[in-house]
C-alpha cells in the first residue's frame, strides 16, 4: 500500500530532525592534520570525520527513529529504545545456555523450537535480576504479536555471532517472565545489503541464526516494519530529504574553511 502524501511527510521529517540533531550534536575530531587538511582543504576534512560519525552512530541516530515513525504506520505499537524488563528465570537461563550449546555442536537452529523450550521454564525457579534490558526497537501487532529488534551495522563482526543469538534468546526469556503465553520474537535486523545488486551473505550467519525466523535485511526488514514497497519508498524520502537539505549541509561545513 502507498504511504499517504501526510505519511511520507511525517517519514521525510523524522528524518531531517535526525540528521539536524546530529549536526547539533556532532564534535569535529580535534586530531592535527595539517597534511591533509592543506590538501583536501578542512571543510572536506570535516565532511569526512562528519561521515565517519555518522556511520558508526547510523543506527541510533537515523535508522531507530525512522523505523520507529514507519512500524507507527503499520503497527498498533512502536518505540525505540524499549525496555523490555529486568529479570530473567535461573531455569530460563540454563535452557538457553542448553540451546547454544546443541548450536555449537552443529544443531541447526529452530527459533520457534527455541521459544516453546523457553516459555515452558520462563517463570521456573528464582528470578535473577538484571540491568535494565532495553531493545532497538519493539513493535506490536493488532493481534499482540511482539516483535524486538537488535538492529545491527551492515557487516556484523562474525565472532559476536554467538553473542547475537544468546541476546536474541534472553530477550524472549525476560519478555515471557512477564506474560508467558505471550506471543513473541525477536530479530537481528539489517538496515541494507552492502553486496547489492549481490544477495546478502547469509552464510556468514548460519548455525546459529534461524534466517527464515529471526534475521531481516533490507527490504524484509523495512517492508515488514511499513508494508509492500516500504523500503523504495524510503530510499526516495532519503534522497528527496538530501536535495533539501544540500544548502544547509554546505553551510554547515563551510564554517569549517
Amino acid at each position: 500500500m502507498p504511504f499517504t502524501k501526510e505519511q511520507l511527510k511525517l517519514i521525510e521529517d523524522t528524518i531531517k530532525d535526525s540528521l539536524r540533531k546530529k549536526f547539533r550534536n556532532y564534535k569535529p575530531e580535534t586530531s592535527h592534520m595539517p597534511f591533509h587538511d592543506r590538501l583536501l582543504g578542512r571543510d572536506r576534512m570535516a565532511l569526512f570525520s562528519f561521515i565517519h560519525s555518522l556511520n558508526t552512530t547510523f543506527g541510533t541516530s537515523i535508522f531507530e527513529p525512522v523505523a520507529e515513525t514507519l512500524a507507527k504506520l503499520n503497527f498498533k505499537f512502536a518505540q525505540k529504545q524499549y525496555v523490555v524488563g529486568d529479570a530473567i528465570s535461573e531455569h530460563a537461563q540454563v535452557e538457553i545456555q542448553h540451546i547454544m550449546n546443541e548450536l555449537t555442536t552443529g544443531k541447526n537452529p529452530n527459533k520457534v523450537e527455541e521459544i516453546e523450550r523457553i516459555r515452558k521454564v520462563c517463570s521456573k525457579g528464582r528470578m535473577n535480576k538484571l540491568k535494565t534490558v532495553k531493545v532497538d526497537l519493539f513493535v506490536q501487532s493488532a493481534d499482540g504479536t511482539a516483535h524486538l529488534f537488535d538492529l545491527k551495522t551492515v557487516k556484523p563482526n562474525i565472532s559476536n555471532f554467538k553473542d547475537f543469538k544468546r541476546t536474541l534468546l534472553e530477550w524472549i526469556a525476560i519478555f515471557l517472565a512477564k506474560n508467558q503465553n505471550a506471543k513473541v520474537n525477536s530479530y537481528i535486523a539489517i538496515p541494507y545489503n552492502p553486496y547489492e545488486p549481490k544477495p546478502y551473505e547469509r552464510w556468514t550467519l548460519q548455525g546459529m541464526l534461524d534466517l527464515d525466523n529471526e534475521l531481516k535485511v533490507a527490504e524484509e526488514l523495512w517492508d515488514f516494519l511499513g508494508n509492500d514497497g516500504a523500503y523504495e519508498e524510503l530510499l526516495n524520502c532519503f534522497e528527496r530529504v538530501g536535495i533539501e537539505l544540500r544548502p544547509e549541509i554546505d553551510a554547515y561545513f563551510s564554517k569549517f574553511k
